[in-house]
């Protein structure tokens, strides 16, 4: 694959700043699993920043877990040279999550950009998380550049394809462009036609610096790199800079472009995207959305920053070793920094100790979060079973916001309501009746059907969100054979029956086995936690009740036996009086035991309860 700039030019078109007609910035957005890293790949090698003997595959996928599961977490901008009639153009391209999980990731990248490829597998057609990035795009007004990927499979439809996305996006089904990431076929005209189609950044060269931050790392050696976008004016090296929300003030010690390995520059001018390095190691003080300026005449309005992602699951995660706990708090303040969407406050367990409640945008992100703190940081946590933020309204007109069931209020509830998502699943029509089934167990409602293709079907319903975050996708996946794709958006709340079960052991509430849930699988819910606890806690030199409670209520129990002693084994026959005795006896013990006993309930057996549940529901992460 001969690239048309050599490595050795690269550098040619990366002076001071670029002249801002000659600078295109576009991302590439896709549903999981359509080819974007790959197709990263083949730019990267064609336009020859990247050596052939260094290139291996997944190029901008820096973490090993990225690398391990074959997915994008964190979006990664490269600048890249290419050459159309003879003038140099230089490239800033940003590759995205696909994972409905990352969404907040994609829409901070889609606003660094002017264009968009819209990346579709020739295999398997648009999916939900296709039409919720394009609906992305479109609200940033972005130039959509319709792209069918894997056209070199033997299983690829590209015209069948080309016909459904050309319906979507308003193009004929011929402009539709044609690619394999794998191959490299179509790609130099998909550069070329990235050239002539996305514009140029706008932006005042003459006006005061004005950049915005979309990403920003922890860097361990360097400390804070951020990512930044500069819309007006332009920044060099030396310049003092400020950020506006937090009023930090810093001086730059580095600044260049990522291409796609780090390159300083003597600076970056209107609309190009690049790197700061300023030394400073508080991760709080550079924000994502915030606004950089100079302090010598500087810019006096910020740009208008991102929406604050909301948290969609919240999960406790504390440490198995408690003098962890410190460590932990600043694993996620650096994580906070690599992840914008992460928010966390300190929380108290009485089974669990210190640790802290932290909100995710998904099971997947939890569960990629826990990953990356027990490696990155060498930390052994247990998360507890995901939940939902409740809203409940008590009989005297108290509200109260409920994150965790420990902190469901006593007394007499109003009423209860919880979020609902508005889902979209795609899915081929012969599965129909099985997909509304499902959703009609899980307590949905049918919005809308439409017919995409004669085969293909888009399912709107309106679903609780707390039944989507345990097991929903698992489910949807085995009922449709793998052919359901699924995508939500949370979108206000309803009341709905729904009740706390607290977990009893000897009559004691364990807090970390609580759980909210509705009345009607209040029943099967205490079942199966008691069963499973019943199997987990070692034996006692009592008898253990473990019981599942609504109130004061209790719907469920299993017991755990005492363990005993053979008291009768030194009777070698002799009057029934003595052994009745001998068993009377030790009943009197058992009975005081229990009295003044307490249940120890080991760390084996919370990882094993609480995780089992986590990790039955997030394999949806893995699938997806």
């Amino acid at each position: 694959m001969t690239p048309r700039i050599a490595a050795d030019q690269a550098t040619d078109i990366q002076p001071a700043a670029t002249a801002q007609e000659r600078l295109r910035n576009f991302c590439i957005i896709a549903h999981i699993d359509h080819g974007k890293s790959t197709l990263a790949d083949r730019m990267l090698q064609i336009t020859g920043i990247v050596e052939e003997r260094l290139m291996r595959a997944q190029y901008l996928d820096k973490m090993d877990i990225e690398r391990e599961r074959g997915i994008t977490v964190k979006s990664q901008a490269v600048r890249m040279p290419w050459q159309v009639d003879g003038d140099n153009y230089a490239l800033n391209m940003i590759d995205t999550p696909g994972h409905v999980d990352f969404t907040y990731e994609v829409s901070r990248s889609l606003a660094a950009c002017e264009g968009a490829i819209l990346l579709v597998d020739a295999a398997q057609g648009i999916e939900a998380q296709t039409l919720a990035n394009l609906y992305l795009a479109m609200e940033h007004d972005l130039t959509i550049i319709p792209v069918l990927n894997k056209i070199d499979l033997p299983g690829a439809e590209p015209e069948k394809y080309a016909a459904e996305i050309g319906q979507l996006v308003g193009v004929d089904p011929e402009d539709v462009l044609r690619v394999s990431g794998k191959t490299g076929e179509g790609v130099p005209d998909l550069l070329d036609h990235v050239v002539r189609t996305v514009p140029a950044p706008e932006g005042n060269p003459d006006a005061p610096c004005r950049a915005m931050i979309f990403d920003s790392v922890y860097d361990t050696y360097r400390g804070v790199v951020t990512y930044v976008r500069v819309v007006d004016g332009h920044l060099e090296a030396r310049d003092r800079i400020d950020m506006m929300s937090t009023g930090a003030h810093h001086e730059l010690l580095e600044i260049g472009v990522s291409s796609p390995e780090p390159k300083p520059s003597p600076g970056i001018g209107t609309g190009e995207v690049g790197y700061l390095i300023t030394g400073v190691k508080d991760v709080r003080q550079s924000k994502v959305g915030d606004t950089v300026t100079t302090s010598v005449r500087g810019a006096e309005e910020p740009l208008p920053g991102y929406t604050e992602p909301k948290p969609m699951v919240y999960s406790g995660l504390f440490p198995i070793d408690g003098s962890d706990y410190p460590a932990l708090r600043d694993a996620l303040d650096k994580l906070k920094l690599n992840d914008a969407a992460l928010s966390y406050e300190p929380e108290t367990s009485t089974a669990l100790g210190f640790g802290f409640r932290v909100g995710f945008l998904g099971l997947l992100h939890l569960e990629i979060i826990r990953e990356r703190l027990e490696r990155e940081f060498d930390l052994d946590l247990i998360s507890t079973a995901p939940s939902v933020v409740y809203h409940v309204v008590m009989e005297d007109g108290t509200e109260v916001e409920v994150l965790n069931p420990s902190d469901f209020p006593a007394g007499k509830v109003h009423e209860i309501s919880e979020p609902v998502a508005k889902a979209t699943i795609l899915v081929p029509s012969e599965f129909i009746g099985a997909v509304m089934e499902l959703c009609q167990s899980k307590r949905g409602s049918l919005g809308g059907m439409d017919y995409l293709s004669e085969d293909r079907v888009e399912l709107r319903y309106t679903l609780p969100l707390a039944e989507i975050v345990f097991d929903f996708f698992d489910q949807l996946k085995s009922r449709t054979r793998g052919y359901a794709s699924l995508d939500y958006d949370v979108s206000g709340s309803q009341v709905a029956d729904l009740v706390k079960v607290d977990m009893l052991l000897q009559g004691e509430p364990v807090d970390a086995f609580s759980a909210i849930v509705h009345r009607d699988k209040a029943y099967n819910y205490g079942v199966e936690m008691a069963g499973k606890l019943k199997n987990l806690i070692p034996r006692q030199q009592f008898e253990v009740p473990i019981q599942a409670a609504i109130g004061s209520r209790i719907i469920a129990r299993e017991n755990i036996r005492a363990m005993r002693k053979d008291v009768l084994s030194k009777c070698y026959g002799g009057d029934i009086s003595r052994k009745r005795k001998l068993l009377e006896k030790q009943k009197e013990g058992k009975k005081r035991m229990k009295n003044i006993g307490s249940v120890e309930v080991p760390q084996e057996a919370f990882i094993a309860a609480l995780s089992s549940d986590a990790a039955d529901s997030s394999k949806d992460g893995k699938k997806k």
